[in-house]
């Protein structure tokens, strides 16, 4: 498992859970699967950009908001 996968599943997380979505209600409005989401925030999978951009969409943030999460999970590594 990769520090930047690690990182990048700490941040979702995080924002799922600040944002007040459980993994299935932002899998529902993601239109991405639930068992997917965790993966990811567990750091086994890696996203693609367009699963990426339909997280975002679904949690309202933007793609840079997500970006700058994961750069300071990197940093408390």
């Amino acid at each position: 498992m990769s520090k930047e996968r690690t990182a990048l599943g700490n941040a979702l997380k995080r924002i799922r859970k600040q944002s007040g979505f459980t993994q299935e209600s932002l899998a529902f409005e993601s239109h991405v699967d639930r068992s997917f989401i965790s993966l990811i925030e567990l750091g086994q999978s890696s996203p693609t950009f367009d699963t990426l951009c339909a997280l975002c969409l679904a949690l309202d943030i933007k793609f840079s908001y997500l970006a700058a999460r994961i750069d300071e999970e990197m940093l408390h590594d």
